[in-house]
C-alpha cells in the first residue's frame, strides 16, 4: 500500500496526556523500618533492624535488601542507617528495598592515593577508630599510623592505638615516640590462655561503634575473633620474604559485641591510606605536637622550606624525642598531597 492510498482515518493519533499530570512527589515511606547496614555483598545489603542500632542495641532480625531505583547513584556503606520497605521478614528468600539513607553523623573515608579525587567511604556513623599495629612481624609503619590519625581527626572519630604481638617485643620504645600526642593506647599479647588486654579493649569499645583499621598481617581479624568468637573471620600469616600480610578480610562487616555492648567493624587490611579529601592546612592541624611550632612560620609557609619555623621548634625539643621523625612524616604527607615526589 502506498501512502497515496491513506487518508486521515488511517493516521494513528498519539493520545493526549489526559487530565491527570504525572506527579513529581515521591512517596514518603513513613511506615518504613529503620536499621543499620552491617554487611554488603554484590549489591545486597545486610541490615539489622533494632530498637537502637548505635552502641547498645536490641537486635530483632537481619534483613537482606537491595537499593531502590529512586536512590539513584547514592552510595550506601556499612554503618549507614537506612529505611526499608517491602518484605522485611528476614526470611531466607525475602528481599526488601532501601528507600532512604538517613543523615550520617560521621564518615570515615580514604582515597587510593593522595592525588586521587575519588573518595572511598569505609564506614559511616562510627564513634571510634581503632588503629591496629603489630610491634613486629610485620614491623610497625608509623607513617600509616600518622595517616590514620589524620583521617580519624578529620572524620570526628576518637582514635585508639592498639598494639599487638607484645609477647614478641617490648612496646615501650614505640610508645615513647607517640607520647607527645596523648593518643590513648592499649597493648595486647598472646598467651596460652588467649590474649592479655582483651578486657581493657572491651571497656574501650563498650557503647560505641568502633572501626578497626590496619595493614595486613597485624592480627586485626584475630582480635575480632577473640572479641566475637562466632565471627569466624579468616586469619592469615605474614610472608617470610616480603614481610607483608595476606588480605584475609575482603569486605567491611559490623559485628555485635557480647551482651549487646556495642559494635566492632572489621575492615580489609590496607597498604595505603590516601588523604586526598583532607586539605593540606588541616593535615598540619592534626599533628598536634607540631602545630604550635607553626606560629613562627612566615606567612604562606608550606612547611617544607628553609624559612619554616618547624625546624627550630623541633630542634628545641618542644616536640619531644620523636619530633624529627614526626616532622619528616608531616612533610612526606604534604608533598604527597600536593602531587610532588616524596
Amino acid at each position: 500500500m502506498s501512502w497515496r492510498d491513506l487518508d486521515e482515518s488511517d493516521v494513528r493519533v498519539r493520545p493526549g496526556r489526559g487530565s491527570r499530570p504525572r506527579s513529581k512527589d515521591r512517596p514518603r515511606h513513613e511506615d518504613a523500618l529503620v536499621g543499620m547496614v552491617i554487611s554488603i555483598d554484590r549489591g545486597r545489603y545486610g541490615v539489622i533492624l533494632a530498637a537502637g542500632v548505635g552502641g547498645r542495641h536490641t537486635p530483632t532480625r537481619t534483613v537482606t535488601a537491595m537499593k531502590a531505583r529512586e536512590l539513584g547513584r547514592r552510595g550506601i556503606t556499612v554503618g549507614d542507617r537506612v529505611a526499608l520497605v517491602g518484605d522485611t521478614s528476614g526470611d531466607p528468600d525475602a528481599l526488601a528495598r532501601v528507600v532512604r539513607v538517613e543523615p550520617r553523623r560521621t564518615v570515615l573515608r580514604r582515597s587510593a592515593d593522595d592525588t586521587d579525587p575519588v573518595e572511598r567511604v569505609l564506614v559511616a556513623n562510627a564513634d571510634q577508630l581503632v588503629i591496629v599495629s603489630s610491634l613486629t612481624d610485620p614491623e610497625p609503619r608509623p607513617r600509616l599510623i600518622d595517616r590514620c590519625l589524620v583521617a580519624a581527626y578529620d572524620a570526628g572519630l576518637e582514635p585508639l592505638l592498639l598494639l599487638t604481638k607484645a609477647d614478641l617485643i617490648d612496646a615501650d620504645a614505640f610508645l615513647e615516640d607517640y607520647a607527645p600526642l596523648h593518643v590513648p593506647y592499649l597493648v595486647t599479647a598472646r598467651t596460652s590462655d588467649g590474649f592479655t588486654g582483651l578486657d581493657a579493649l572491651l571497656e574501650r569499645l563498650e557503647g560505641r561503634v568502633s572501626v578497626l583499621v590496619g595493614h595486613s598481617g597485624v592480627g586485626k581479624s584475630t582480635i575480632v575473633n577473640a572479641l566475637v568468637p562466632e565471627a569466624n573471620r579468616s586469619t592469615g600469616v605474614v610472608n617470610d620474604v616480603t614481610g607483608r600480610g595476606r588480605h584475609t578480610s575482603t569486605s567491611a562487616v559490623a559485628l555485635p559485641l557480647p551482651e549487646d555492648s556495642g559494635w566492632v567493624v572489621d575492615t580489609p587490611g590496607v597498604r595505603s591510606f590516601g588523604l586526598a579529601h583532607v586539605e593540606p592546612h588541616m593535615i598540619v592541624s592534626h599533628f598536634s605536637d607540631l602545630e604550635p611550632g607553626t606560629e613562627a612560620c612566615p606567612r604562606g609557609c608550606t612547611h617544607d622550606e628553609q624559612e619554616c619555623g618547624l625546624d627550630a621548634f623541633v630542634a628545641s625539643g618542644a616536640a619531644g624525642t620523636a619530633g624529627a621523625a614526626r616532622l619528616a612524616s608531616l612533610r612526606r604527607l604534604l608533598r604527597a598531597r600536593s602531587g610532588e615526589p616524596e
